[in-house]
C-alpha cells in the first residue's frame, strides 16, 4: 500500500511555516506494548522509517534545526495514518508516537494539526500516547513540564522512554509526572541473573507505585527477562521476545511457552 507522506503545512503552528519542511518522504514501523495480565496488545510504538524502509537513524540524521519542527509534525501525521490504515481502529490498542521536546514550539499550537488528523481518521485522542525522551540534559525543564502538563489536560498519556539511560533518570522523574515511564533495556538486559539489576528495577518499581507512574519493561529478549520482570509487578512489556517492529504493519504477538 502506498503510504508516503510529504509535509502539510495546514494546521501548523508559526515555528513550521518559518521553518524548512523535510525534503524527504517517511512512514512507520509498529511494535507492540503487550499487557501481560491480558497477553493482548495494549499500546503499539510508532517507529519512524524511510518511505523506503530505511531505518530511524538514517532518518533522524536528516534532521535539522531549520526542517526539526515541521519533521515532527510530518512524524505525528505519518504514525496517525498509517497505524489506521493498518487497522488500529479495529485493534482497540493505544497508538504511542515519539517527540524531542526541543521540537515543540507550543504544546497548544503544536498539537493542532495532531488532533485535526486524528479526527480525520476518526481516531479518538484518548488511545494517543506521547513518549519524550532526551539524551542530552534538558536546558528548559519548565517547558517540557509545560508540555507534560498540556498534552494530560488534553486527555493524552505520556510516557519517559529510556528510563535509566543517559541523563533520563531520577532527575527527570522528581521533575515531572509522567503516566508511564519505560525502563531502559540495558537495565532490563540479564536481569534474571544480575542481583544488583533486579534491586535497582524492584525498587524503582516501589518508587513509581508510590508516585502513581506505570512501568514498562522494554527490550526484552529472553524469557528469563520476561519472567524476572513479571515477578517484580511489572505487567507491560515490549520487547523481540514478543514481537518485533513491522514495516507498514501492526505485528502480531507470539507469547513464550510457559517453562
Amino acid at each position: 500500500m502506498e503510504m508516503s507522506h510529504t509535509f502539510d503545512r495546514v494546521g501548523a503552528c508559526v515555528a513550521c511555516r518559518s521553518g524548512d519542511a523535510p525534503d524527504f518522504a517517511l512512514s512507520m514501523a509498529f511494535q507492540p506494548i503487550v499487557d501481560m495480565r491480558t497477553e493482548r496488545t495494549w499500546a503499539y510504538e510508532a517507529l519512524v522509517r524511510g518511505r523506503d524502509g530505511a531505518g530511524a537513524a538514517e532518518v533522524l540524521g536528516r534532521v535539522t534545526d531549520a526542517n526539526r519542527y515541521a519533521f515532527d509534525q510530518q512524524c505525528r501525521v505519518a504514525a496517525i495514518e498509517c497505524a489506521v490504515a493498518a487497522g488500529l481502529l479495529a485493534d482497540g490498542a493505544k497508538l504511542s508516537i515519539n517527540f524531542l521536546p526541543n521540537a515543540v514550539y507550543s504544546p497548544k499550537a503544536c498539537i493542532q494539526l495532531t488532533l485535526k488528523t486524528a479526527a480525520a481518521n476518526h481516531l479518538p485522542i484518548d488511545r494517543l500516547m506521547f513518549e519524550f525522551t532526551e539524551t542530552e540534559r534538558m536546558a528548559d525543564a519548565a517547558h517540557v513540564q509545560n508540555i507534560i502538563d498540556t498534552y494530560q489536560a488534553m486527555g493524552f498519556v505520556t510516557a519517559l522512554d529510556d528510563f535509566g539511560a543517559g541523563h533520563a533518570g531520577l532527575g527527570l522523574l522528581a521533575r515531572f509526572r509522567p503516566d508511564f515511564i519505560k525502563l531502559d533495556m540495558e537495565l532490563l538486559r540479564g536481569i534474571d541473573s544480575s542481583a544488583p539489576r533486579r534491586m535497582i528495577v524492584e525498587a524503582m518499581v516501589g518508587l513509581c507505585t508510590r508516585l502513581g507512574v506505570t512501568m514498562i519493561a522494554e527490550g526484552i529478549e529472553t524469557r528469563g527477562e520476561l519472567d524476572a520482570v513479571r515477578s517484580l509487578g511489572i505487567d507491560l512489556v515490549q520487547g523481540y521476545l514478543l514481537a518485533r517492529p513491522a514495516f507498514e504493519a501492526l505485528p502480531g504477538v507470539t507469547l513464550p511457552v510457559a517453562a
